[in-house]
């Protein structure tokens, strides 16, 4: 009957927690261990409507058959139509002809019961490992940065680039979703945010050694702003290597004896652990989305920038003594407010966008450059 349905809806008991932004999105991932509402989720179905008593409601989302950006304007078009109802919403006559829900009779061996028993220990470590923050930057959001005349998101991409050097002193593989549903059956690629005018800004907004004149801080962020900003429209082209490598892969795996020696070297490897797992998933409603990192060593970074502010989930795990959510949130702050300080600076305004404008024929929905 689950497998069967179209959706689950979860009913919780109260978290019994502060209702801040962290600990809802806390209890609609795990739903705070199995002494709370962590039974109370079947997360191989697609889509899980999570209500609670206190006020906490979402969607959990099982990722394989669609991607952020369909989840998103399901819900929205859901918001916006109870917003727009001036009505009273009502019982719909359609309800009350369903079948009365009834309890499911499970048979349970004991083998069963002890693996049940295994598997809730295991996602108590796992919620206790989850170290995960909503930060919320308010000096600024997108409208300042479109004053700059350049992209919100490629802005953004290179703060968090500086972020992670000013903490580990060094740049890692990132992946940032590019959608790429213009093409039939398109999902995602990735953009490699992770490059070579970014690693050279960064290391020299850095080093406080060196006397660099603010204007040439200025050209070199201009630079990584413009790299990056190529990078998406290559992307969402279909013009990345991600799916290319994949598809290659794959087919390798089908018509070789053994993969070619390219896949199995250590670069290649290296350069598919995403130590920097990040997604813009702008809203027009009240709402954010967030997730977990992709590796163990790792941070997730879901983004969403409004008008005047932009919203962080950041996500790491307390097992990995390097990592902090709540250190790299403030280092996001820092390095947002040190770019927003350079081009502001009336020794370095020159008038001039700070990306090259590309013409693009966009899709109606994903992600935008």
């Amino acid at each position: 009957m689950i497998e069967r349905c179209i959706c689950l809806v979860c009913l919780d008991a109260p978290g019994g927690m502060e209702l801040s932004d962290t600990n809802r999105a806390l209890q609609l991932l795990h739903g705070g261990g199995c002494s709370k509402n962590g039974a109370n989720r079947w997360y191989d179905k697609s889509l899980q409507f999570v209500v609670g008593r206190d006020g906490t409601c979402g969607v959990v989302c099982e990722h394989s058959p669609f991607d952020g950006i369909v989840l998103v304007q399901c819900t929205e078009h859901l918001l916006k139509h109870m917003v727009k109802t001036s009505k009273k919403m009502v019982r719909a006559d359609s309800v009350s002809e369903l079948p009365a829900p009834r309890r499911l009779r499970w048979k349970c061996s004991p083998e069963i019961q002890g693996l049940l028993a295994s598997s809730a220990e295991k996602l108590q470590q796992i919620v206790k490992n989850l170290d995960f923050i909503v930060y919320k930057f308010d000096d600024y959001g997108k409208t300042f940065i479109k004053q700059q005349k350049c992209s919100p998101d490629a802005f953004i991409q290179v703060a968090l680039q500086l972020a992670f050097y000013r903490l580990h002193r060094r740049l890692v593989p990132t992946y940032e979703s590019a959608s790429i549903r213009r093409f039939r059956e398109g999902r995602v690629d990735n953009i490699r945010s992770a490059t070579l005018e970014a690693l050279r800004f960064v290391k020299t907004i850095t080093d406080h050694t060196a006397t660099v004149p603010d204007s040439e801080k200025l050209l070199l962020l201009k630079d990584a702003i413009r790299a990056q900003t190529e990078y998406t429209v290559m992307a969402i082209t279909g013009m990345a290597i991600d799916n290319h490598l994949l598809g290659l892969r794959e087919l390798a795996r089908e018509v070789c004896k053994e993969l070619p020696e390219m896949f199995t070297d250590e670069t290649y490897l290296m350069s598919n652990r995403f130590v920097l797992s990040t997604s813009q998933v702008p809203t027009t409603m009240e709402m954010f989305c967030c997730y977990g990192p992709v590796v163990p060593n790792g941070y997730g970074a879901c983004y969403n920038p409004q008008p005047e502010s932009i919203l962080f989930c950041i996500s790491s795990f307390h097992g990995c003594k390097e990592t902090s959510s709540t250190k790299f949130a403030k280092a996001v702050e820092e390095s947002l407010i040190e770019m927003r300080g350079l081009c502001s600076r009336p020794s370095c305004a020159t008038g001039k966008p700070l990306v090259k404008k590309e013409k693009v024929t966009r899709p109606s929905q994903g992600h935008q450059p």
